[in-house]
């Protein structure tokens, strides 16, 4: 079995038929071959590349896409971070305004206290005098 290689690389092999050399000797840069190959080829290795590109740029995209949201998710959280403190520093503020709020707030009780107590007695004054007027009068008409 004698195979022979033409003078494109290709073998011919009698169990099947031209093959293409193993051998990357029997192509040359500069060897012509078919344009039609070579258009396919560049047209594939452009599509290839282009497709690559975009892959890499969505990716890129999407990677610029997070920076940003952690950006404006950093930002909400300083400026949460920020009025959380505002409000814990308004309610010790307020804690303290009640603490020296409570004396008079005690005084208030006990003014009111007081303002009951006179309240009743007036009534039983008011029923006392009554009672009195009316003894009066029935002392009067006697």
């Amino acid at each position: 079995m004698s195979e022979s290689l033409d003078s494109d690389g290709i073998e011919d092999s009698p169990r099947r038929g031209p093959t293409l050399s193993t051998s990357t000797s029997s192509f040359e840069a500069l060897d012509p071959h078919d344009p039609n190959l070579s258009r396919l080829a560049n047209a594939l290795f452009s599509k290839t590349s282009d497709y690559l590109y975009g892959e890499l740029t969505s990716t890129l995209d999407d990677y610029k896409l997070l920076e940003n949201m952690n950006r404006a998710t950093i930002s909400k959280y300083s400026d949460m971070k920020n009025i959380a403190a505002n409000v814990g520093k308004s309610m010790v503020e307020l804690n303290q305004k009640y603490d020296a709020l409570i004396p008079l707030l005690q005084q208030i009780d006990q003014i009111e206290d007081s303002v009951v107590k006179l309240e009743q007695a007036a009534y039983k004054l008011d029923a006392y005098s009554k009672r009195l007027e009316a003894k009066f009068k029935n002392l009067e008409k006697k």
